[in-house]
């Protein structure tokens, strides 16, 4: 409607572009960016664990859960420090979207 109401007021392409339209856009994108980064590193190690993504002489989150298996009875700590980091990662990111969502959300103010 604002788009409707600025090109009703005689605002050219370029004003609506860059008043309107990027001012509305960039709130969302950034909230879509930070969730999706912690979706991202959570496939990643995923795809790493089940053997499908990275291989063995790279280092991933995955990778080293996956070969930490093998030791679970010797050192635990080898399966329990890469999980707890995985999870602290992609909850600090999902989080971070959260926190970004409702200081940029209008509607909260």
């Amino acid at each position: 409607d604002y788009i409707v109401a600025a090109r009703a007021l005689g605002a050219g392409t370029g004003r609506i572009i860059l008043k309107h339209l990027l001012p509305n856009c960039l709130a969302p994108l950034l909230v879509y960016g930070t969730i999706m980064v912690g979706s991202f590193i959570g496939a990643e190690a995923t795809l790493s664990f089940l053997g499908i993504g990275l291989k063995s002489p790279v280092v991933s989150w995955g990778i080293m859960i996956s070969e930490a298996q093998n030791y679970i009875r010797v050192s635990p700590y080898l399966l329990f420090f890469p999980s707890a980091f995985l999870v602290t990662a992609v909850l600090s990111f999902v989080m971070l979207g959260e926190a970004v969502r409702e200081a940029l959300d209008p509607k909260l103010r």
